[in-house]
């Protein structure tokens, strides 16, 4: 074993969790390699860069969704991939949180939001689908819309008579690339801000 696959294993060691399941964190997207540069997968691209910072893996399979059990900023958190497609994601998280007992106020969501530009994020406590899917799904397996959302910017479409489904399925511009590694970086900043309960601090950090 190289020093640098030790120093992985140690790191992955010191977030094994104990006690129960804190939070939920859920990236949406659609699984599948066809869909993962897509728009639609940027939450997917968000818990994936956390992964990636934190040194764990996402391959687990339950709840309908790829997920780690892992510590995050001292709290014991179910990562999740809802293995659904975008519109069922509901099911996945709404299945979790009922086995763990976690009230929708622990459960963060991570998605792409096509009234924001590429690059830019919004953070909010709770809130309507905003005519999004996956979040309609949610809302519609808890019975409850007080979750709070981290929305990245995906784009507007090109022009009005666009296909929004073709849009949300097509993938980001070389140009984006720089942009989505760093909106990813600093949702995971936020992410942790707000298990810490300074969500007020996330958003006008990065709002």
């Amino acid at each position: 074993m190289s020093i640098f696959e030790k120093l992985k294993a140690i790191s992955q060691q010191s977030q094994e969790p104990a006690g129960p399941v804190e939070y939920i964190i859920a990236g949406l997207g659609n699984p599948g390699t066809k869909y993962e540069n897509t728009r639609h997968n940027v939450g997917f691209m968000a818990v994936d860069t956390l992964a990636q910072e934190k040194s764990f893996d996402i391959k687990k399979l339950k709840f309908k969704s790829l997920y780690a059990d892992v510590t995050i900023a001292s709290k014991h958190c179910l990562v999740m991939k809802p293995t659904t497609f975008m519109n069922n994601s509901g099911e996945a998280v709404a299945e979790a949180a009922r086995f763990y007992k976690i009230k929708p106020e622990n459960i963060i969501v991570i998605f792409d939001d096509i009234s924001l530009d590429v690059g830019n994020m919004r953070i909010r406590r709770k809130g309507s689908d905003g005519g999004h899917n996956g979040i309609k799904s949610i809302i519609m397996h808890l019975n409850s819309d007080k979750f709070p959302r981290i929305k990245l910017g995906v784009g507007k479409k090109p022009h009005p008579d666009y296909d929004l489904k073709d849009w949300v399925l097509s993938d980001f511009k070389r140009d984006d690339i720089a942009k989505l590694k760093d909106v990813c970086a600093k949702s995971c900043d936020a992410l942790e801000l707000i298990m810490c309960g300074d969500i007020d601090k996330a958003m006008n950090k990065y709002n």
